[in-house]
This record gives C-alpha cells, structure tokens and sequence, in this order.
C-alpha cells in the first residue's frame, strides 16, 4: 500500500465530516465527493435566494479537511460559526455565506471551494457531487394512503413505508472533477 494513497469519500453532514477528519490523518490526497440535495436550514434558504448549491455538507467537508494548526483550527471555527438573532441572519453559518458569496461572485462552484480550501489550508479536495441542487423525492404508503414528498427535510420527516425513492432530476450530470478523482 502506498504511504500516501488517494482516497474519495461520499456523503454529507457530520457523517462525512467525521471520516474526513479521520482520513486526512492518513493522507494527503483525500477527496471528499459531497452530496447537493440539502434543502433545510441555512443551506436551504441560501440554496432558495441564491439559486445555488446548498453549501452546509460543503462546508462541513471543507472544516474537517482543514490544516491541523492554529490558522487551520481557528478557521475551521470561524466557518461554523453560527450567528443567533431575531433578524434574518440567524442561524445563518459564516462558512455558508462566504461559499455563496464566492460562488454568487465568480459562478463556479468548484473555484469557490478551492479559493475557500486555500484559505483554510486544507488537506485534500471538496467537490460537489453535481454542479445543481439536487432533490429528494419519495413515495410513501402509510394507512393505505399513498403519498408524494420532495425535499431532504420533508423525506426524513415523511412517516409510512417506502415505496419510492428518487434524485431530481434523475440522472444529473457529474462534476467532471469528480470523475478523475
């Protein structure tokens, strides 16, 4: 086995933060492969305003790939960071809004979280799985009554059995990066 070997992990949320976190202590060439289907929270709002990806599993990647040293430890900090208000920034991450910015600015999401990586020193590389937001969608039987949901959130939450699940639209386009990873 290589001493430094390439590795590609996918998911989102606190699980994937979790491996990576783990896996950037075992190489340098670790690439997180993150999925875009979030639609709650701050993710979802900026995902709705902006038309773009939803950037919380993004960001999360990209704090646990960050430099184990002070700069990196203290940004890993600053992107979660969560304001609290009773205005419209609550809740919002600063990580979030810093990756919408980049991307509202310069329209690539892959740049924006290389220029973000950068800045944080990460080790490895965060990629979105698709280049658009993605939807859940699912069908689900509960008291013989059949019913249609979409939405990550409103999937977790739907009650009843499974009957279908599905990616909107149904065979999104890969980012090219994340091919030759």
């Amino acid at each position: 086995m290589s001493l430094n070997p390439k590795i590609v992990c996918f998911g989102g949320g606190h699980g994937l933060a979790a491996t990576l976190a783990a896996m950037r202590n075992l190489t340098t060439q670790v690439t997180a492969v993150v999925t875009v289907a979030d639609n709650g929270g701050s993710s979802g709002r900026l995902r709705q305003e902006f038309n773009s990806l939803p950037p919380g599993d993004l960001r999360m990647a990209l704090a646990a790939l960050c430099a184990d040293d002070e700069w990196g430890r203290s940004w890993a900090e600053i992107m979660q960071y969560r304001f609290t208000s009773s205005g419209q920034m609550n809740n919002h991450a600063v990580g979030n809004l810093l990756l919408t910015a980049l991307w509202d600015r310069d329209h690539d999401p892959v740049k924006g979280l290389e220029r973000v990586g950068q800045l944080l020193k990460v080790v490895g590389r965060v990629l979105p799985m698709a280049l658009e937001p993605l939807d859940i969608e699912g069908v689900f039987t509960n008291n013989q009554k059949t019913i249609s949901v979409r939405g990550q959130v409103q999937v977790a939450a739907a009650t009843g059995r499974v009957s279908e699940l599905r990616l909107i639209p149904n065979k999104p386009k890969a980012t090219p990066q994340v091919l030759s990873a």
